[in-house]
C-alpha cells in the first residue's frame, strides 16, 4: 500500500485539536562502486514544530545497528530496517475496532508508536487520555496527551451559555 494512502487513513483518526503529523520517506543511498544501493527509511512524528518520535534516529545503537524499546539490537542497519514492520503496525492500528483499541496490547510495537497514536486518536476521549497518561512512560505520548488536554481545557473555557455552539467533538471509547 502506498504511504500516502496509509497516511491519509491515520489522519482520519487523529484529533483535529492538535497539530500532529506523521511522515515517511526513503532517502536513496548510492554506492560509490555501483555494486548496489539501498534506501534509508525514515519515519517521524511532529507535534507542532517539534519532532517527538523519529525512526531510525531515536533507535540507533552502535554503528550498523538499531535498538528497539525493549533493548533488542537489530544488526545490519541500513541494509535491513523495520520500515515494513512499522507500516504493518500502523495498518494493524487502523484496522483495530474502536471498542478494542484502548486496551489492546500491540505485541509487534517495538518502538512505542501505538501509545503515541492512541494519544492523538480522536476516538479516545479525555477520561481515557488521563488513564493512558498514568500507564505509559512514553515521553512523546505524554506530550501529545498534554497538548490534547490543554486544547480541551481551552475549548471548555471558551464554552459559555452565551456561546452554546462550541462543543467537544471527541468521543470516548
Amino acid at each position: 500500500m502506498p504511504w500516502s494512502k496509509l497516511q491519509r487513513e491515520i489522519y482520519d483518526l487523529i484529533s483535529s485539536d492538535i497539530n500532529f503529523q506523521i511522515h515517511c520517506v526513503a532517502y536513496p543511498m548510492r554506492s560509490r562502486t555501483s555494486r548496489g544501493s539501498t534506501d534509508i527509511p525514515r519515519y517521524w512524528i511532529t507535534l507542532g514544530k517539534e519532532i517527538i518520535w523519529d525512526y531510525p534516529k531515536d533507535f540507533l545503537a552502535k554503528a550498523g545497528s538499531t535498538e528497539d524499546c525493549s533493548g533488542k539490537v537489530h544488526p545490519y542497519y541500513p541494509f535491513t530496517t523495520d520500515i515494513h514492520d512499522i507500516s504493518d503496525l500502523i495498518r494493524e492500528y487502523i484496522d483495530t475496532p474502536q471498542k478494542a483499541l484502548f486496551d489492546k496490547n500491540f505485541e509487534k510495537d517495538k518502538w512505542g508508536l501505538t501509545d503515541i497514536l492512541k494519544a492523538a486518536d480522536r476516538r479516545i476521549g479525555v477520561r481515557r487520555l488521563s488513564r493512558l497518561k498514568s500507564k505509559t512512560q512514553n515521553i512523546a505520548a505524554g506530550k501529545v496527551i498534554d497538548e490534547r488536554m490543554l486544547s480541551n481545557r481551552n475549548k471548555a473555557a471558551q464554552t459559555s451559555p452565551a456561546n452554546p455552539k462550541v462543543l467537544d467533538t471527541t468521543t470516548d471509547i
